[in-house]
């Protein structure tokens, strides 16, 4: 049974019932004061809160999809699963086909998801389930990609489209951005009262290789998260979807360790991202636990760790011409103090905008209210492409 199924997380429940009705009914048994029946006890007591904290993390994973996989859990997946030998010289063809970048998957949860188009993609949009292939990375992701109606309509047949590349934190995947940040659910609505012009978003997890918390770094010797979401998603993307290849036409937004990625990526990429909305995010990249060392030794390990830390990108580099959009709370958010320290380091070409609400927690219950204002800012500064599909 996968471990994301419903099934298992229903046989743990029966079994964490059952254990604790046998704990109820032995008690009795192990009321002595031998070495067996202290040994009874505890074994009781053991078994059942196993069996009761397992049967909780099953259903809190089935929830919010930490990890999609035995091998995820187990750190199997650490190496990144796809080569890519076939792939020759960048060339990357339709889903189906040898070398193709893009490819279909399973649902990975989509199917639970509610709220999502349905009916006519023509009409409501439509959001595919698919795996995304690192050409220099070596590396497959999961991406789940909405549409949006117009991409289905005759009169946009030769159009290409803006794209919002958005990332969940860690170790959240594209189903919490679907589920509980409700991202497709609300940017449709948006197109459908004009409030957001339509673009294609594909929603990804900030991490390559799980259960590693990769932080969209390159590591020394170790994964190319960087490398994967400055170069090799956003050319599986151009080489399958109608969309824009101009920076002007892309935009990254994220939230938590997405919303870190999301600053990352366009202050060191600004030829791929023009513009970043980054909900309560970090403004340093450091190692923990989850991380492992992300920089290396020595002082090449210290020169990347200062790259990567934003409020002295501002300070000691070129500022690039990119427009970036950060939210926090004064209350309920550690990161309120460097956030006004990030805004008040903004210097032209650079443009900076923020959402500061009175109070709110790191949960998606902020990041939902924050969302609307976010894509609203986003419209306004993703240029729609101009350029056409040749040959359609």
């Amino acid at each position: 049974m996968g471990l994301t199924s419903r099934s298992l997380e229903y046989v743990m429940i029966a079994l964490a019932m059952a254990c604790v009705g046998l704990t109820l009914w032995l008690w009795p048994r192990f009321a002595g004061r031998g070495v067996r029946a202290w040994a009874g006890r505890l074994a009781a007591l053991v078994v059942t809160q196993c069996a009761i904290v397992a049967a909780l993390a099953l259903a809190v994973n089935s929830t919010f999809q930490f990890y999609g996989s035995w091998g995820e859990l187990l750190g199997e997946d650490d190496a990144a699963p796809a080569a890519l030998s076939h792939v020759q010289g960048g060339a990357a063809g339709p889903v189906g086909e040898s070398g193709g970048l893009v490819r279909p998957a399973p649902p990975q949860g989509l199917n639970t998801v509610h709220g999502l188009p349905s009916g006519p993609p023509a009409k409501a949009g439509k959001v595919e389930s698919v795996r995304v292939l690192g050409r220099r990375s070596q590396v497959a992701t999961p991406a789940y990609v909405y549409l949006p109606p117009q991409y289905f309509q005759r009169q946009y047949a030769r159009q290409r489209f803006p794209v919002i590349v958005a990332i969940s934190g860690y170790p959240g995947g594209s189903f919490l951005l679907a589920q509980h940040l409700r991202l497709p659910q609300t940017a449709g609505g948006l197109i459908r009262t004009g409030a957001l012009q339509p673009a294609v978003i594909v929603m990804v997890r900030p991490t390559i290789a799980p259960p590693r918390d990769t932080e969209c770094v390159d590591v020394p010797g170790g994964p190319q998260a960087e490398t994967y979401f400055a170069r090799d998603l956003p050319e599986a993307l151009r080489a399958h979807y109608r969309i824009g290849h101009d920076p002007s036409a892309w935009g990254v937004l994220g939230y938590s360790s997405g919303g870190t990625c999301a600053l990352q990526l366009t202050l060191r990429h600004p030829s791929v991202y023009s513009a970043a909305a980054a909900l309560s995010p970090d403004y340093r990249v450091v190692n923990d636990p989850t991380t492992g060392d992300l920089f290396g030794r020595g002082p090449a390990g210290e020169r990347r760790k200062r790259e990567h830390d934003v409020l002295w990108r501002l300070r000691h580099l070129p500022q690039p011409q990119v427009s970036v959009l950060v939210a926090s709370s004064r209350r309920g958010e550690s990161d309120y103090g460097a956030t006004r320290e990030f805004l008040a380091a903004v210097r032209p070409p650079m443009s900076a905008q923020s959402i500061i609400l009175d109070r709110g927690s790191h949960n998606f219950r902020t990041w939902r209210r924050e969302l609307p204002t976010a894509l609203r800012w986003m419209n306004g500064q993703l240029t729609f492409p101009q350029d056409v599909v040749h040959g359609r």
